[in-house]
């Protein structure tokens, strides 16, 4: 088993804007009052464009599948909460909580990857749980430690309990579940996706444990995650708004981790933080501003890791 991959799927956009569906428990997302719509969709075009550079740049096999118009999917740019890819060749589909976001869901996407010399085994469809507004929303939801089997999942309008419990019986995790709260004027609100919080890479994790209000619940995660041997990097609430927690490691040439996140994300991060990382491996950051703004997400969300086997 491997913790992370060198294939990464990514999804060109073509009309990326903010989502109105999404917005209502993304506290991330802004409205960017003085850009018109197609001069955001021409910026996120250039931002995706410049990611992937970066990220071939440094020995990463990028699938880029592009978007097409019809139908509107805003968010298709974040394909990580639709699919998930596994080593013994099984996909998962995931229910999502924003109705456009439903449309994301593409056949093709599956063919191309066949085409390109993938093996898929099983698809493991949990969409039948939108007919009932339960919710999981990929590994946008579902953080997984795929080495130590264990996956973590803040519970949230978009990650359901009872479904997330039957993820782990049917992909062999064991779970470990909390809640993870952000101040919304005042309030503290559910954050949305478990992976804005919570970064797991091959030896450590960075993770914002302000955000678990809950002592046993906080402590949980952290014995869990000392356990499996990996070094603890603390993020603040400030810097999850930043994206920090938004990161995903990743395999480039000969096997070199790197760690993949935003500009903000980068800049949000303390020298210690940094040198606390780069321990493990190189940072690699790209400008992802407007595509944050709008879409509330971030380095991470644009990255659907393959780890299926070859034919």
């Amino acid at each position: 088993m491997q913790q992370i991959t060198n294939t990464i799927l990514m999804v060109r956009p073509v009309a990326f804007r903010m989502n109105e569906q999404t917005a209502v428990n993304n506290y991330y997302q802004k409205v960017l009052e003085d850009l018109l719509p197609e001069t955001v969709q021409t910026k996120a075009q250039q931002e995706f464009d410049v990611y992937v550079e970066k990220l071939r740049a440094i020995g990463i096999n990028v699938v880029v599948i592009q978007d097409t118009k019809e139908p509107d999917t805003p968010d298709s740019i974040f394909p990580n909460n639709w699919i998930s890819f596994h080593e013994n060749g099984n996909v998962g589909l995931y229910p999502m909580y924003a109705e456009n976001r439903r449309h994301e869901r593409r056949e093709d996407v599956l063919i191309e990857l066949e085409k390109a010399g993938y093996h898929i085994e099983n698809i493991v469809d949990y969409t039948s749980a939108e007919e009932e507004d339960i919710f999981l929303e990929g590994t946008g939801s579902l953080l997984l430690d795929r080495v130590n089997r264990k996956a973590y999942c803040a519970l949230s309008p978009r990650a359901d309990e009872e479904l997330f419990i039957e993820f782990c019986e049917d992909f062999e995790y064991s779970p470990v579940i909390f809640t993870a709260n952000q101040t919304v004027n005042g309030e503290r609100k559910a954050i949305y996706h478990t992976n804005v919080m919570m970064c797991l890479a091959e030896t450590f994790a960075v993770i914002c444990l302000e955000c678990i209000d809950d002592k046993k619940e906080r402590e949980n995660v952290k014995k869990h995650l000392k356990q499996d041997g990996k070094e603890i990097i603390v993020i603040t609430e400030a810097q999850v708004n930043n994206f920090a927690g938004n990161m995903l490691q990743v395999k480039g040439t000969n096997d070199e981790p790197f760690l993949i996140m935003s500009a903000a994300a980068h800049q949000s991060l303390t020298k210690s933080q940094v040198q606390a990382i780069e321990k493990h491996c190189k940072i690699v950051s790209s400008s992802l501003d407007t595509i944050e703004a709008c879409g509330g997400g971030s380095a991470r969300c644009m990255m659907a890791e393959v780890f299926l086997p070859k034919k």
